[in-house]
């Protein structure tokens, strides 16, 4: 008696998981592909460690922990969990770095957007500028941001409202500059 008591709960159980299963799920097809496309990457890239080379020459170097591209809603990269870059100068000799924990490049428009702990070293000055976001504008060949900026060369440590430069990092300039400046009359 006991047997067929548990039999019938498990039989209810069962129906009843059954029942909610139906209920709860939603077999629409254009409902299911909209999911796939919003959310879920085209491909995906772990532990990468990627060159990029021009006229033979090596140019990049960037490593990244994740990479993930999408197709829709418009095609773009992500860095969901940060980058680093290390650009090169046509000789092979390392001119910069640049760190971030988040980046995203839209192929459409040229741009890559970089945020959170964003740190660009000039290995040829020796400056170290630290950023809350960076955008590189490919078609302008700039990168900038609108937003304050602190950098540091030695002991001397600047302070600033926004930073802009070329791609290149051949003409930096951080605007309306305070802190420790050094002047030199000669120039």
């Amino acid at each position: 008696m006991i047997s067929g008591i548990l039999s019938q709960i498990r039989n209810g159980a069962l129906a009843l998981f059954l029942i909610c299963c139906i209920v709860a799920c939603s077999n629409d097809p254009d409902k299911i592909k909209q999911f796939e496309r919003q959310t879920l990457p085209q491909n995906t890239l772990r532990n990468a460690d990627m060159q990029r080379s021009e006229d033979g020459k090596l140019r990049m170097v960037l490593k990244a922990p994740l990479i993930e591209q999408y197709n829709q809603p418009e095609s773009k990269t992500e860095y969901p969990k940060g980058l680093y870059v290390k650009f090169f100068n046509g000789y092979q000799h390392p001119t910069a770095t640049l760190k971030a924990r988040y980046a995203v490049t839209y192929d459409t428009r040229n741009k890559m957007f970089a945020k959170d702990s964003v740190v660009i070293i000039d290995l040829q000055r020796g400056d170290t500028v630290y950023l809350q976001d960076l955008t590189w504008d490919r078609n302008q060949h700039r990168i900038f941001t609108e937003k304050p900026v602190r950098s540091k060369n030695g002991q001397r440590v600047t302070y600033g409202d926004s930073f802009e430069s070329d791609d290149e990092f051949n003409s930096p300039l951080i605007v309306h500059q305070r802190g420790t400046i050094e002047w030199n009359d000669e120039e």
